[in-house]
């Protein structure tokens, strides 16, 4: 009984401790549970027409600064009591952010303005206005991250460069509340979490963390420094006492008729290819006049449908065995090559050393942002000094709905079908389900239905199936641009005898070259076309 009173005392403690330490640290707090008229100030510039509501996070009583209407701008800001210093200790950046709607093109993140003495206002808030640091996430196209840019002084030029995080982690692409925070500690260290876990690392002062570095190098390539105009940068040269062999005739063509190729028995040279259609009559409006004498439109000749061919036949091509192509000197070392020129170093006038960033104070927190979707919630908007602060915060604020979301979407998931498919599988599944329906798709239709089938009863080879029916796919359409019309069978003049012989009829052989390439699966030419090849 003892040890359980002392383990409640012991409790009690910590946790007075933990909030003292929280109302202490805590630089700024927006919970929105109350509306932000008169506390956030909504920019009045022209381009941002986006209207905030003040709305609760879907499935929960929980309010939050809502992006309300697709494809606007929005801009607004809330001006701190005081500036806060990153210079001193430990600074947390930290808000949540719920795509409810989904993202697809548009970010959330939110800009710590400097003071409104570096040129701006609060009813003026736009893209120009100068920050400090802009933090939070961004997806559109090829772009998806979760940005960290800080804005910092050049002690020499005396201007703002925009130094950006290298390899930013990627944002969360479900519609879930999320977390993000940003840890600025006092020995150079930036620290990127997403939902309290770790995605990011870096060291400010470090090159490989920041695009540009904040410390620029020490030497630059000289500008004035120029190539030797006898700088050989050739590594292979052609070989000068190379000499084209007496036999190699440049002048050969890459393709020659093929001699031993004969015309196909049953070969139709007088019958057009196309023929007019006889059903077709003038329309009764035409008028000879204006729209020109009336032609009938073409239909395909019925009588090529059985021949080998119809038009005039000729011999098709084939590779030229003593094509050889221009030639040209092999390569050989080249003895003069100097390998690939570059300026001489000189030092970087605009070198600098530091020891740290020189941060420039937050005087405000500012949401300017363009984006293709609505129903982004932004909550819980912290600035503190100690990361502990942020770290119950999330225990307090966020976590408790995100568990709540996170079993929603996971009995949605399941619930939606017995078989147990994934609402994003149903969804591939659909599509494929009318790739099968494609009319060029016809032949393989019951294969692909069968590989819909096993990967619905086995949802872990969709992936497998998916790629099978591209294959399928390319392979048709190959077959279609590329000679997947029949080839009129191409007889060779030892082989004339035996073919008059055993084929009575020229239809009767186009019906077995059809009837074998199909057991092939090669698809074939309409046998009225003209051999060209």
């Amino acid at each position: 009984m003892v040890r359980f009173a002392l383990l409640l005392l012991l409790a009690f403690a910590s946790f007075q401790a933990l909030c003292f330490a929280a109302d202490d640290d805590t630089v700024f707090y927006d919970s929105f549970d109350e509306p932000f008229d008169g506390r956030w100030i909504v920019s009045d510039k022209d381009d941002y027409k986006g209207v905030w509501k003040h709305s609760k996070s879907e499935g929960h009583d929980d309010y939050g600064l809502l992006v309300s209407e697709k494809a606007r701008k929005y801009a607004i800001v809330k001006e701190l009591n005081e500036p806060v210093s990153l210079k001193d200790g430990s600074t947390v950046l930290q808000f949540e952010t719920r795509f409810q709607n989904g993202l697809e093109c548009g970010g959330a993140y939110l800009k710590y303005l400097r003071p409104q003495e570096a040129g701006w206002k609060a009813k003026e808030f736009d893209n120009e206005s100068p920050y400090s640091i802009m933090f939070g996430p961004d997806k559109c196209g090829a772009t998806n991250k979760v940005h960290f840019i800080l804005k910092h002084k050049n002690p020499k030029s005396g201007e703002y460069v925009e130094h950006h995080l290298k390899y930013p982690p990627s944002v969360p692409s479900d519609k879930l509340t999320h977390v993000y925070t940003a840890i600025l500690k006092p020995d150079n260290e930036v620290r990127i979490l997403i939902d309290g876990e770790e995605k990011k690392k870096a060291n400010f002062l470090s090159a490989d963390d920041f695009e540009p570095p904040l410390i620029p190098a020490k030497t630059i390539p000289d500008p004035d420094d120029k190539k030797p105009e006898d700088w050989d940068e050739r590594a292979k040269i052609p070989d000068p006492n190379a000499v084209k062999p007496d036999d190699w005739d440049e002048d050969a063509p890459m393709e020659i008729e093929d001699e031993e190729a004969v015309k196909p028995e049953g070969w139709l040279d007088d019958e057009p290819e196309e023929i007019d259609d006889p059903e077709a009559t003038k329309p009764e409006d035409w008028d000879d006049e204006e729209d020109g004498e009336w032609e009938a439109p073409k239909i395909d000749n019925p009588k090529c449908e059985t021949a080998p061919g119809c038009g005039e036949w000729k011999r098709p091509m084939k590779m030229n065995p003593g094509y050889k192509g221009k030639w040209s000197a092999p390569l050989i070392d080249n003895p003069n090559y100097k390998g690939i020129w570059k300026p001489q170093e000189i030092p970087n006038p605009d070198y600098f050393e530091l020891d740290k960033p020189d941060f420039e104070p937050i005087a405000a927190v500012g949401i300017e942002i363009w984006t293709m979707q609505d129903g982004i919630l932004f909550d819980n908007i912290l600035i503190a000094k100690n990361d502990k602060v942020a770290e119950s915060y999330r225990e307090t604020t966020w976590k408790p709905k995100f568990e709540v979301e996170k079993e929603k979407q996971k009995a949605e998931d399941e619930s939606t079908d017995s078989d147990g498919l994934s609402a994003v599988q149903k969804k591939v599944f659909d599509v494929l389900y009318k790739v099968a329906d494609i009319p060029f798709l016809s032949e393989y239709k019951l294969q692909i239905l069968d590989l819909i089938e096993k990967a619905e009863k086995q949802p872990n080879i969709t992936i497998g199936v998916i790629v099978s029916i591209l294959v399928i796919m390319l392979t048709v359409l190959f077959r279609l641009l590329f000679g997947g019309k029949k080839q009129p069978k191409v007889e060779k003049k030892p082989e004339v005898a035996e073919t008059s012989n055993n084929q009575s009829t020229s239809g009767e052989k186009a019906e077995e070259e059809e009837e074998e390439e199909e057991k092939e699966g090669t698809a074939a030419p309409p046998r009225r076309r003209r051999r060209d090849t």
